[in-house]
């Protein structure tokens, strides 16, 4: 397996090269940023990054602006390392189209589970590229691209969202529990407490709504959502 190139943004140095000792071994090729600005730079040169490990506070930019400008050009996989407890940083870093996070202090071994979750989620989209594009009513999917539209016109998703999408179209009318949203798109069991799936649903019906103002994406209290028809 070729190795999976990561860029960290973050300020502790000492993390960073703990980091760097963790997962070397394990086939990830990390980079190193300790500003905001010069993370924003890596990020956006053309060089090819698999996930992006993104602190909050940081120098120069901080996480959220660095995530905020990031996100008007590139979809690259984002995990956010977050203050313990900070529920504001975890529900906004969300908002502003990560795909995960994790709060500090963390275990390395759980965030080389939530690497590897986010990596196989990504080859797993590749692997869609084979399955045939989704209709439904003015909802249009394609996996060969990885690109979805409403009315003509292009949804800008993140891998997560579009991963979610796919999810609730290919069962349309049926109930997709939280459960089988965190296990076959953030590649991770639901934890007590997680508000990913529910932030990430309210960011497509966010994109969704911005086109076309009518509900397509239903909670279904307790359980989890259910994409209808619009007809």
């Amino acid at each position: 397996m070729m190795d999976k190139s990561i860029l960290l943004i973050d300020d502790d140095t000492e993390l960073a090269a703990l980091l760097g000792d963790y997962l070397s071994p394990q086939g990830y090729k990390l980079t190193l940023a300790h500003t905001g600005k010069q993370g924003l730079a890596l990020a956006t040169s053309g060089q090819h990054f698999d996930v992006i490990l993104l602190d909050v506070m940081l120098p120069e930019l901080d996480g959220f602006e660095v995530l905020k400008q990031l996100r008007q050009t590139h979809l690259t996989p984002v995990l956010m390392l977050t203050a313990k407890g900070d529920d504001f940083d975890r529900i906004f870093g969300l908002e502003l189209g990560a795909d995960d996070y994790l709060p500090k202090p963390f275990n390395p071994r759980e965030l080389s589970a939530r690497i590897k979750a986010i990596v196989r989620r990504m080859e797993l989209l590749s692997v869609t590229c084979q399955q045939q594009q989704l209709q439904i009513d003015k909802l249009h999917l394609d996996p060969s691209t990885q690109k979805a539209s409403l009315s003509g016109i292009e949804l800008e998703l993140t891998g997560t969202e579009f991963g979610m999408l796919h999810l609730l179209m290919a069962n349309t009318g049926k109930l997709v529990t939280k459960q089988d949203l965190s296990e076959k798109v953030l590649g991770r069991k639901l934890s007590a407490f997680d508000r990913s799936i529910d932030m990430h649903v309210s960011n497509l019906r966010r994109k969704l709504a911005s086109i076309a103002d009518q509900e397509r994406i239903r909670t279904i209290r307790g359980a989890g959502y259910m994409l209808v028809e619009i007809r």
